[in-house]
């Protein structure tokens, strides 16, 4: 009978266990996706992923650098999917400003917030061979530089390269806006400056690694390898 009580005992708790989490295992914790962690630097630079990253990596690009098109389109997709989601690199993006079309771009990218800002810059340089020839169209009938024409100029560049209705998370209604705030052509000037005057980078797109630069490395086949090196 003593017997018999224990074992009745011990099956009562097991199930008073059970019913304590819904006769359920606690679900597993989900893995968190890095790619939506976005860090704005005192510099005012945009970073995407873990903080605590092992490999902190630094890219300086041009939205009508043809390199940089390229690798936002091979590279981006994977090193987002499988280095900056995992929480294993961090991408901060410094704009090397080249030219009229490119300030229009990173001001509209930026207007979109820090969340939205990749998104923005990305679509940008993807579509590079969409807009592009009506940059080079809007430059053949307008013979002043656009940098001496003001922000009527610049939003009028905008407008020929369609940036004013393909740029995500910026309505045209804001355009004119964002092509004219001060504070972030500040903040955009200060960075050309630094990439081409302090840092004196040899073009675009350059890489820096945990603050060290990176030579001869220009694409997805020659960062890759860097990358898993520092990660082993």
């Amino acid at each position: 009978m003593d017997r018999m009580r224990i074992g009745i005992a011990a099956a009562t708790t097991a199930i008073l266990a059970l019913a304590s989490v819904g006769g359920q295992a606690a679900p597993a914790k989900r893995a968190t996706d890095w790619t939506r962690t976005i860090a704005t630097t005192p510099a005012g630079s945009y970073v995407m992923g873990n903080p605590r990253a092992k490999v902190k990596l630094v890219e300086y690009l041009s939205l009508t650098c043809s390199h940089c098109a390229a690798f936002a389109a091979e590279g981006m997709p994977v090193l987002k999917r499988d280095y900056i989601a995992r929480g294993l690199v961090s991408l901060e993006v410094r704009n090397a400003v080249r030219d009229g079309f490119d300030l229009a771009g990173v001001l509209l990218s930026r207007c979109a917030g820090p969340a939205g800002y990749f998104p923005a810059s990305e679509r940008i340089l993807t579509t590079q061979a969409v807009w592009l020839p009506k940059a080079q169209a809007y430059l053949n009938a307008n013979a002043a530089p656009p940098a001496d024409q003001g922000a009527a100029a610049l939003i009028a560049m905008a407008r020929a390269a369609g940036f004013d209705r393909a740029v995500p998370g910026v309505p045209p209604a804001r355009v004119p806006a964002c092509l004219t705030d001060r504070r972030q052509t500040a903040v955009v000037t200060a960075m050309v400056d630094e990439a081409f005057g302090k840092r004196q980078i040899p073009g675009t797109p350059t890489f820096l690694m945990n603050g060290a630069l990176l030579p001869d490395t220009s694409n997805w086949a020659t960062l890759q390898p860097k990358l898993a090196a520092a990660l082993r």
